[in-house]
């Protein structure tokens, strides 16, 4: 296979829009990509053109990034490259667009808490709903996880997937007190 990998860093531009097909999910949204320079004369950063991908996903990786991605948040976009020219009203235009392999938010820029989807469990799509409207937090109808009714460190935490429950972030606080006492 001669597919182009890319590996994007940027921001969300657009919500992303997703839409049920006969094989599954499928979502896009616009992508900006925005190169920043140190400019040794000035001593500062500086921006660079800002180049636009629109990032196509399907299946789970579409419907997960419906309820995961808003307008703003950096993110970083791995997938395929593909370029295509189109003539319209005359002019010809060229579309940069990635079909996206995986998707996760940029942790160089701020913190992220991750929730793994049960295969049968209802669609994180709420965060587009009426929760996000609200300000309540998304959740999915009946979630019982880690944030779940019960609150963090509920009794069925045992029960509950590998990485849910609060046994990482006391983990997390030993392994940082640990490094703060090394000299």
């Amino acid at each position: 296979m001669n597919d182009t990998l890319v590996t994007l860093v940027g921001n969300a531009a657009t919500g992303v829009e997703f839409r049920e097909t006969v094989t599954g999910g499928m979502a896009r949204f616009r992508f900006a990509v925005t190169p920043r320079r140190w400019d040794r004369e000035k001593q500062l950063w500086t921006d660079g053109h800002t180049s636009f991908y629109t990032v196509w996903a399907w299946r789970t990786l579409a419907l997960n990034l419906s309820g995961s991605v808003s307008v703003g948040e950096p993110l970083v976009v791995h997938g395929r490259l593909k370029v295509r020219e189109e003539e319209r009203e005359g002019k010809r235009r060229t579309f940069v667009d990635i079909e996206a392999v995986a998707v996760g938010h940029d942790l160089t820029r701020g913190t992220a808490a991750f929730r793994r989807v049960l295969r049968g469990e209802p669609a994180l799509t709420a965060r587009a709903g009426s929760a996000e409207r609200s300000g309540a937090p998304a959740r999915p109808e009946g979630f019982t996880g880690p944030d779940g009714p019960d609150g963090p460190g509920d009794p069925g935490d045992s029960e509950k997937p590998y990485g849910s429950g609060t046994k990482r972030s006391t983990d997390r606080q030993k392994a940082g007190k640990e490094l703060a006492s090394v000299p």
